[in-house]
């Protein structure tokens, strides 16, 4: 790896780790992981907007279906 290659890697951890602190502030609930597939996403193009909406229907569908499988069976 070339001196200017490191260098960039290490830039592009560098502002990873700045955007997960701050997505820690805001209390996102994003890991850095997810947090970098997100970045990656919206740097090839997809809307943040519509990004971040399916973001929240996945968390409310996933916050439903876990209510459910903790819920008494009633039958």
């Amino acid at each position: 790896m070339s001196s200017r290659e490191a260098e960039r890697s290490s830039s592009a951890q560098q502002t990873l780790d700045i955007l997960h602190e701050i997505s820690q502030l805001l209390n996102t609930q994003l890991d850095k992981a997810t947090l970098a597939t997100c970045i990656g996403m919206v740097e090839s193009g997809v809307n943040p907007e519509a990004l971040a909406a399916v973001i929240q229907e996945l968390r409310r569908e996933g916050a439903a279906m876990q209510s459910a499988a903790n819920a008494p069976n009633t039958r």
